[in-house]
This record gives structure tokens, sequence and C-alpha cells, in this order.
């Protein structure tokens, strides 16, 4: 069984077209990415909600070999991050290497001939000798189970699954989370709603965004002198790494963070009791920190109010809290995240002997090697793998050093004979999870909040522990003796 590309890559977000453009400019042609969808971009392809943004300065958060001069504000929207992928698709010419509405559904190694069998929901099967997978960790909508949800008459949908249809013009609509996507939507829809109603079970922190348009004299800055785009960039990069030092040990540095984000919510929120409401009771970076800078501004609308008295069930005509007040509604948006700890490989994953990934993770907890390579599964490569997560800088830098690693990877295999396979050595990958969660014990994030975060069983299997920086050197080389080469017994002469 001869593989028909030498590298199959599983997703075509940010993580995959990463993985692809690093192909790319190695030389590596043949390669094959598999989405499911009928077009590509993955979170910013399907999160269509009003306010959509990135939360990191755009300068970060794009490619660092295919900058865009053009970006209209510094933190920019999901429309144009989607445009910006898709151009990137055509420029550095990646659209041949793409097949779209390829939803796999499971890989097998196969031990004898060194190489992965990747099947889609068709049943189409293609062998590859190295596969990477991009599935993202953002790509299960998490809906608590609410009682009598059943019930409610009105529209409900999460925001990663937004109504194109939905007119909220005039309506009675309730949002139930505080997240990340909740501080986005919240301010876009108050405007237009008759009545607005924030159920809060957490109050997040929140910092200033401080975004602001990009004038047409800096784009052309930017056009004619991309140096001055790559300071930008690394300005930003180290700010974040400075502040990332918070989140690891740096007490002082933490409370700093703490009285700036009070001090914005006391300035910008008018109410007393909404302010109180909206206080934290946690260490500031044990949970997500939020940016933004027209969410704690919308509570002074007249049309908008926030619970936090907690749901008991829904009714027909709305949401009954605990305090036994009924709310009318007219429309409710669940901006409750998603399902992250432990990864979502909602495909099939076999490793040697048959060796089920997923079942192996749930009883393990996700771990991996420098959260890319897995012991018992040669050949394979997690691109935001476990505890590859960050808190306080741009997620693009992690995949691009990973990546980095996975071609001198891929380059290793390629030395091998015939009928043999490379495979990371348990004690490797057993020493490294246990550095990592001995660090993660001295971090923000294990404070005491309750964060998705953790796994079922408390066990931390997303952030790594350390700065960006720090990942880069420990994935810079490719180590061989952190792995063995196996060949098959019985094909040995």
């Amino acid at each position: 069984m001869k593989p028909e590309y030498q590298v199959g890559i599983v997703g075509a977000g940010f993580a995959g077209l990463v993985a692809a453009l690093g192909l790319k400019k190695a030389g590596k042609e043949s390669f094959v990415i598999f989405e499911r969808a009928s077009e590509i971009g993955g979170t910013w392809r399907d999160n269509i909600y009003p306010g959509c943004a990135c939360d990191i300065a755009v300068h970060l958060y794009s490619f660092a070999k295919v900058p865009n001069a053009k970006w209209s504000n510094l933190y920019a929207g999901q429309p144009e991050i989607l445009d910006y992928l898709k151009n990137v698709s055509v420029s550095c010419e990646l659209q041949s290497h793409i097949r779209l509405n390829a939803d796999i559904v499971e890989a097998r190694f196969f031990e004898e001939e060194s190489c992965w069998v990747v099947v889609d929901r068709m049943g189409r099967e293609t062998t590859v000798s190295v596969l990477l997978l991009g599935l993202g960790p953002l790509n299960r909508p998490f809906i608590p189970t609410f009682k009598d949800l059943d019930k409610f008459k009105g529209a409900h949908f999460h925001t990663s699954q937004w109504d194109k249809n939905f007119a909220p013009t005039g309506k009675r609509v309730a949002v139930i989370g505080t997240g990340a996507s909740a501080i986005q939507v919240v301010p876009h829809l108050a405007p237009s709603v008759k009545q607005l109603t924030v159920m809060q079970r957490t109050p997040p922190w929140i910092m200033d965004r401080f975004d602001k348009k990009i004038s047409e004299t800096t784009k052309k800055v930017y056009q004619q002198f991309p140096a001055a785009q790559r300071f930008k960039r690394e300005f930003f990069y180290w700010i974040n790494e400075f502040f990332g030092l918070g989140f690891i040990g740096n007490k002082t540095l933490n409370r700093v963070m703490a009285w700036t984000a009070i001090r914005k919510l006391r300035k910008e929120v008018k109410d007393a009791a909404t302010r109180k409401k909206l206080t934290p009771r946690y260490t500031i970076g044990c949970k997500r920190i939020l940016k933004s800078d027209d969410y704690y501004p919308t509570f002074n609308r007249d049309n908008v109010s926030l619970v936090a008295e907690g749901i008991d069930r829904f009714t027909e005509r709305g949401i009954l809290t605990m305090d036994g007040t009924e709310h009318l509604l007219d429309a409710v948006i669940f901006a409750t995240g998603f399902v992250a700890a432990d990864l979502n490989l909602y495909i099939k994953v076999r490793g040697l002997q048959g060796r089920d990934l997923v079942s192996e993770w749930k009883m393990t907890g996700a771990q991996a090697y420098l959260g890319t390579t897995i012991s018992g599964y040669p050949h394979l490569g997690i691109l935001l793998g476990p505890n590859t997560g960050l808190g306080h800088n741009s997620i693009l830098h992690m995949i691009e050093s990973q990546v980095n690693y996975i071609l001198q990877y891929i380059d290793y295999i390629a030395k091998s004979g015939p009928h043999e396979y490379v495979d990371l050595k348990p004690s490797v990958q057993e020493a490294y999870n246990e550095r990592i969660q001995a660090q993660l014990k001295n971090t923000v994030w294990a404070s005491g909040c309750r964060s998705w975060y953790m796994n079922s069983n408390g066990k931390n299997t997303t952030l790594y522990p350390g700065l960006t920086v720090t990942f880069r050197k420990e994935t810079k080389k490719f180590d061989p003796l952190c792995y063995q080469k196996v060949r098959q017994p019985a094909l040995v002469s």
C-alpha cells in the first residue's frame, strides 16, 4: 500500500492552513487538506453572529509570512478574517490541495505499510504517510441542560449556529452566558431589540481592547514598508508576553491587571447594583480574560438588564429564574461556549494494534508530547493539541511553532527504511506531561475557579503553563532520541 500523499491535513481553518503554508515553504507539495464543509475557514466560517471579531491585535492574528496591509481595524471582524483566509488560499496556491465536503470520520494507522488510511463519510479512502489533525478546539457548541427548554415557544440557538433569518428588532431577547461571544454580541443587539436580558452565572474579567480603525495612510505605509507592520507585530507580541507573566507566577503584575480591570468597570458602569453583579470574585486570569470597549457601557441603556439569580427552568413564554421571576422573551441566544477540554476529536483515530485515541483520552485526559505527537500513534501530529492553548497571546504563534517541529518530524520519517515507522517513546510523553501538570499548579489557572480549561476530572488539558517564546524554544529542534524506529518483525530478512 503506497501512500497517495506524503501528508494529509484534516481541517482547513487557521491550523490546517498554517501547516499547508509550512509544507509549501519547505518544498513539500505532496499533501492534501480534507475539509468537511463546502468552504474553508473553520471557526471564522461558522461563527457569524453580530459583532464576531478576534480579541488579539490583527497584526498578530495573521500568518507570520503572509501579512495583510489592508486590515480595516486593529481587531478585525469575522467577515474580514474569513476573506483573509480565502485570499491566502488563493495567493499561496493552496486551493488545488484542498478537498472540500470531505468529512473524515476515521483514520487508521497500518503498521505493515507505515501509513495512515483516512476514510470520509462517503466511504472514500485516502492513504498518507503522515497525518495532521487541525480540527480546532472550538468545533462543538456547548448548551447546558435546561429544564423544560422544549416548552419554550420562541426562537433559541447557539451563537455559533446563528440563525441568518433571525430579526432581533423590536424583540425581547435573552443572552445566556457572559463569555467571549456574549461580550461581542450583546453590544450589537442592544440598540435594536425592545428588551435585552443578559443572564450571567459568573462575571468575567474584562480589559480594554483599544480597538480603532487603521487609517488609509497607515495602510499605505504598511504596503510600501512591510518592516513597519512587522515592527507593529513584534510590539504587540512582546506586550502580550509581558502580561503573560501575570498568569504564571508574577503576583504583582496579576494585581495590577486586576486593579486596571476594576477601574474600567467602575468608570464605565453607572449603576452601583449592576457594578456589584459585574464584579468578579476570583483571581484575574483563572478564567479567560476578555477584551471589550463597549460591553460595560451597554448596561447603562434603559432596555438592557443583568440577571444573576440563576435559571430555574424555561416556560412557554420565557425563563423562570431562581428568585421566582418569569422573564418574558421572544428569543434566547446561548452564548455558552464550547466543549473544549480534552479536545473534540470528532473522528475515530486508531493507532498501533487498533488503539482508540478518543477512548484513551477519556481515561487519562488528553495528553501528547509538546502537545503535538502521541506515543502509540506514529506519524501523527495534533495541531493545537493538549496543553497548547493560551490565555495571553496569539494562538497562531503556537501553531507555527508546532508546524516547524512537525516539518522536522516529517523529514526524519522520510529517512526511515521500508516497513519502518517512527513512534514517540512512552516515557518521553509521560515525563513531559508530568512536568506540564506540575507547572500548571503554580499558575493562576489553578487558583480555584470553575472554567472550561478543566476537564470533567478537574485536570487542565487545555493551556500551556508558560510563555509562547518558551514553547518556540522547546519546539525549535526535533530530537530523534525521543523517538524509536520500529521495523515489523515479520518483514525483517
